[in-house]
């Protein structure tokens, strides 16, 4: 049985494992204090440009997205983001517990429309009812989307100018940033993506960790008492090495980078693979997330052979599914997908 259901199927990276084990008995500080966190902030100020970034690690993406959030929104505000928004769907309301709503917007391919976005929150400002309603205090995307997609340069500087005249942050989600990066369609460098938005995150759970996430405030402006708050929100780990020994292995000699660039390649073919045999796309992902419309017998061929998600059901009785790929995705792993395919046809 093979499986593509999600991007960490498997544990870490061989070098991340083989670190953790030579470091295992060197005693250092906890919380995040001690000299591995350190060497790995440094790192990734140095990918992103940026020497004045604060840098955090949490322990997963619902926490930080949680906690970031929160820490970063008034009481009575909510936070934007597109209807399949992570937050908006798969968080089992993380957002709202923390006193936060998420205030949805039309997607289109999973991505928020910039044009939409500014017609929002002008009419929220018009709205003379406004103390009686929820606060837009922040813009929250993913990178890529929940439909694997991604935004333009173009994009991310009008969403993000949009949030500057407003005076609002914008947060990127950067569970699969490594995917998204690496993908063939993506036009901005890491540098630039970390001046367009006023907090992001490394994600390490989907891109070769065991677990966590690395979040950087670029300018240096994070929230006050962030450390603090992380801990409130229980994403903060008493054996912080664990996570900065993972960082410091994926920002040597970009790693990160280069094992995202694995998964790219093995989703595209699986692309044209369908592709071949006829089958549709629901949309046409750049990164490791595909979305092929099987039919009921499709699916059933497949069945008890190779695991993957049903994303939706179809008026006309087929279904979008999704298989993603990961840093880890062997060629033989294709390669046995290719012929269950051919089997099935």
């Amino acid at each position: 049985m093979i499986s593509f259901t999600c991007d960490y199927n498997e544990g870490a990276h061989p070098l991340i494992l083989e670190r953790l084990a030579s470091t295992n008995m060197i005693q250092q500080p906890g919380y995040g204090e001690d000299s591995f966190c350190e060497n790995a902030k440094e790192k990734i100020r140095q990918t992103i440009g940026r020497p004045q970034a604060d840098v955090f690690f949490l322990v997963g993406g619902t926490q930080t997205n949680s906690t970031v959030i929160d820490a970063m929104l008034r009481g009575y505000e909510g936070v934007v983001a597109a209807q399949t928004g992570h937050i908006a769907v798969h968080e089992s309301g993380a957002v709202e517990f923390s006193g936060h709503k998420v205030l949805t917007l039309p997607q289109h391919q999973g991505k928020i429309c910039p044009d939409e976005l500014e017609s929002y929150l002008k009419a929220f400002h018009d709205d003379p009812t406004w103390p009686h309603m929820v606060w837009p205090g922040m813009v929250y995307i993913s990178f890529p989307t929940e439909y694997g997609t991604i935004y333009s340069k173009e994009e991310l500087t009008k969403i993000h100018s949009i949030c500057k005249s407003h005076k609002i942050p914008l947060f990127i989600d950067g569970a699969r940033l490594g995917y998204g990066l690496m993908s063939p369609a993506c036009d901005i460098t890491i540098k630039e993506f970390a001046g367009l938005c006023d907090a992001f995150y490394f994600g390490g759970t989907k891109v070769g960790a065991l677990c966590g996430e690395a979040v950087v405030f670029p300018e240096g402006n994070a929230p006050g008492h962030f450390f603090t708050t992380v801990k409130q929100h229980g994403a903060l780990l008493a054996k912080g090495r664990l996570l900065g020994i993972q960082f410091d292995v994926l920002f040597t000699d970009e790693l990160y980078f280069r094992i995202s660039r694995n998964a790219i390649d093995k989703a595209m073919q699986i692309k044209a693979m369908f592709t071949e045999k006829g089958v549709p796309m629901f949309i046409d992902s750049p990164t490791n997330q595909q979305f092929p419309i099987l039919t009921g017998e499709q699916m059933a061929a497949l069945e008890g052979k190779v695991l993957f998600e049903v994303w939706e059901p179809l008026p006309d009785g087929r279904y979008v599914t999704r298989f993603a790929t990961s840093w880890c995705t062997t060629q033989e792993q294709i390669n046995d997908l290719y012929r269950l395919l051919q089997e099935s046809h």
